[in-house]
């Protein structure tokens, strides 16, 4: 029988990871490379260990996700987003505990777009009496 994969789409402004849970030993593969290897910083491991630490499932899921678009930090953020989903689509009796850990809402805050006539997307541009 073939171990079983549970699959999840995290979203962070133009950031989109799709991510895959198998039970294992807790290794983190994001294309194809180790988590520091991809991230290049000690600082986003916690981050990313949070919705295990919430659902006291620590080292017993291998993660393999496939991360593009946005920058580093939208990354981690639709990664968390993923795999806290992929938990809950798992066993469905650790979503109050994500939920509450404000793990499953996805951050709608995205850049706003600039409009016509104006520099940017809220600036002006410069105006002169005489």
């Amino acid at each position: 029988m073939a171990q079983e994969k549970t699959y999840a789409t995290g979203r962070r402004k133009t950031a989109i990871a799709r991510v895959w849970i198998t039970p294992g030993s807790g290794k983190l593969a994001i294309n194809k490379m180790e988590l520091n290897d991809y991230f290049g910083n000690i600082f986003f491991e916690p981050k990313v260990a949070k919705p295990f630490a919430v659902t006291e499932t620590m080292d017993q899921y291998d993660v393999m996700a496939t991360v593009k678009g946005g920058g580093k930090s939208a990354q981690i953020d639709a990664l968390v987003h993923g795999i806290a989903r992929a938990l809950q689509e798992l066993n469905p009796e650790m979503r109050l505990p994500l939920k509450r850990a404000g793990l499953l809402t996805r951050d709608p805050r995205a850049k706003e777009r600039k409009k016509y006539g104006q520099r940017g997307a809220r600036a002006r541009f410069q105006f002169s009496k005489r």
